[in-house]
């Protein structure tokens, strides 16, 4: 049934992409200054998550390599959170990190020889909001060659979350904000991955709509779902995808995508995530104190906070009240 495992992943980019025309055409826009040897206009895509931010700005990095000669390279912030490993990751995207020794080559030398590669550079910044320190944004600004696409789920949350310096120039950047998938584009998308990667005839038009309307815009859980559904079925020995198949397959999707999830967590996100499972609901109070008390390098305030909005953000935990009434607690795959 399956022809290529490859295309049923979320990572997978492919060669053209579906009803995501109006922000493809304004990153296309804001970087088009680089073409003419101009510096280009910063960009921050937000949304929330399975919404193709991340795919969407990949694909505008090979688009924009395919017309001029230029630099580029992704960071996922998640796990490259410090200063000196976002400087130490963009070094890498120019090929200068030979010499550079992580325990004791400063963070100016890196920040240095940023400045000094030649041509136009365009950094990828995912998960932009997990930063430790934003300040690496501004450091970045100051290089006239390089722009910085910036990614998150919550845009004014990350605005708020700095300093007035930083603010002001991330509020002049593009913005571009992604909605959720309708039903009939994520039929598409799943149409597009079923053309290459399974035998003809082996799910129905109903079942993609079954899969898209469960999914509630979120192309990672509809490709997950397919994905699944299409395994099960192979190893049923059936030709097709039934509907029986499909409904086990979206709970399934959903549990795949949380482990994942949680497997991404640092040890202090992680950390946290099991203070909460322990106490079965837990307010800020009690979740800073336990966690300061579990860790020898404790971090601020400012961060658990982000680490926290993040994993209800990534429906890890959900969040009820405000301020000191709030109150964490997990949240179920199926919630």
């Amino acid at each position: 049934m399956i022809t290529d495992l490859r295309v049923l992943q979320d990572e997978f980019l492919p060669k053209e992409i579906r009803h995501r025309d109006r922000e493809i055409d304004s990153i296309a826009t804001a970087l088009q200054p680089i073409l003419h040897g101009e510096p280009a206009d910063d960009v921050f895509l937000h949304g929330p998550t399975g919404v193709g931010k991340t795919c969407i700005a990949r694909y505008s990095m090979e688009q924009l390599k395919m017309e001029a000669a230029v630099d580029t390279q992704y960071v996922n912030c998640w796990n490259d959170y410090t200063r000196y490993r976002v400087l130490y990751k963009l070094l890498e995207g120019v090929g200068r990190t030979v010499d550079i020794h992580r325990s004791s080559t400063p963070r100016d030398v890196l920040l240095d020889r940023i400045q000094d590669a030649e041509g136009p550079y365009v950094a990828v910044l995912d998960e932009v909001d997990q930063l430790e320190d934003p300040s690496v944004l501004y450091d970045l600004y100051t290089i006239p060659h390089v722009t910085v696409l910036m990614i998150a789920n919550d845009h004014q949350g990350f605005l708020n979350s700095v300093d007035d310096r930083l603010e002001s120039r991330l509020t002049v950047c593009r913005d571009i904000k992604f909605e959720p998938y309708t039903v009939d584009a994520l039929v598409a998308i799943l149409e597009d991955r079923v053309r290459k990667g399974l035998y003809p005839d082996a799910v129905s038009d109903r079942q993609l709509e079954r899969i898209a309307d469960a999914a509630a815009g979120d192309a990672r859980v509809a490709i997950g779902a397919l994905r699944v559904a299409a395994r099960t079925a192979e190893d049923r020995g059936l030709d097709e995808i039934t509907p029986e198949v499909v409904e086990d397959a979206i709970p399934d999707a959903r549990k795949q995508i949380r482990s994942k999830t949680l497997d991404s967590l640092t040890e202090h996100q992680m950390v946290l995530y099991d203070i909460v499972e322990e106490h079965g609901e837990a307010d800020p109070g009690v979740l800073y104190e336990e966690y300061e008390s579990r860790v020898d390098s404790p971090k601020t305030r400012r961060t658990l906070r982000n680490y926290l909005a993040k994993m209800v953000q990534y429906d890890l935990l959900e969040a009820e009240g405000e301020g000191r009434g709030r109150s964490y607690r997990l949240k179920e795959a199926g919630d």
